[in-house]
């Protein structure tokens, strides 16, 4: 496993600054915010600013490979074009050299869609999204959700159901801890080799506080990483702590350390 960090812990930075800081701190990794995608994709044609920043990143010997889509997107929002928004964002990724692009099904809890509905309606959207990266070396990875799969099983559904290369997983360690099913190796077991990227964070288990381990937080950490360990995952171990950044500069590089140490342990 890698030690990574998701690049909106420096929301307030330019993505090039928040690259700098990760190299001074000692981080090979990160994963790119849907913040500082967005940004990037503001600049002009996506291949052409994704494939600039890869050199810059090269260039600070920091590894960008995995990356957030579109938050706030709905699949399922016919009213706009989701799917060429989504191609856009992964022409940008893949320019980046990103390898894990982590995406929020669309729950449509405003809707009187059953489950059944919900499920075939975020499927239609995602094989055109995986058709499209065929023969790409980039992998959707379906986040586990607070209302909406919830469980490694709801996202194999879309695995099983599509069958496509170009779609895995994403363990949000924070959301299965306020999610009715808690249980963090049971989820990593059932995925298994369709589990490519993660989101660790912890949280007190009433709501989703994005805290670093061993604090007052109840994930327990070391669980995950023994059962990372079993299933033989090797992509990142990436955080993604909002609730730690609101903080000095400097500040927020003594936590990196902190957390850089909590690696070691973990994973020695």
């Amino acid at each position: 496993m890698k030690l990574s960090m998701w690049s909106s812990y420096y929301m307030d930075l330019s993505p090039e600054d928040a690259i700098l800081e990760f190299e001074k701190n000692g981080y090979s990794y990160c994963e790119l915010s849907d913040e500082h995608a967005a940004v990037l994709l503001g600049r002009g044609d996506a291949k052409i600013t994704g494939t600039k920043f890869k050199a810059f990143c090269d260039a600070h010997n920091v590894s960008v490979l995995q990356g957030h889509l579109f938050l706030t997107i709905r699949l399922c929002d016919e009213s706009k074009p989701v799917v060429e928004t989504l191609k856009n964002w992964l022409d940008l990724f893949e320019a980046i050299g990103i390898k894990s692009a982590v995406l929020h099904c669309d729950g449509m809890y405003d809707s009187n869609f059953s489950l059944e509905e919900k499920r075939e309606r975020n499927a239609a959207v995602l094989r055109q999204l995986t058709d499209y990266l065929k023969g790409k070396d980039l992998v959707i990875c379906l986040e586990n959700l607070r209302e909406f799969c919830e469980n490694a099983d709801e996202l194999l559904w879309y695995i099983n159901k599509l069958g496509s290369e170009s779609l895995g997983i994403c363990l949000d360690t924070g959301h299965l801890n306020i999610s009715q099913f808690g249980d963090q190796e049971a989820f990593i077991k059932t995925a298994r080799k369709h589990l490519k990227a993660l989101h660790i964070a912890d949280n007190e288990g009433e709501r989703d506080q994005h805290m670093m381990p061993f604090g007052r937080g109840t994930v327990d950490i070391e669980t995950v990483v023994s059962a990372l360990k079993e299933i033989g995952y090797d992509k990142l171990f990436n955080f993604e702590i909002p609730g730690e950044r609101s903080c000095p500069l400097e500040v927020r590089g003594y936590k990196l350390q902190y957390i850089k140490h909590c690696f070691n342990y973990l994973t020695r």
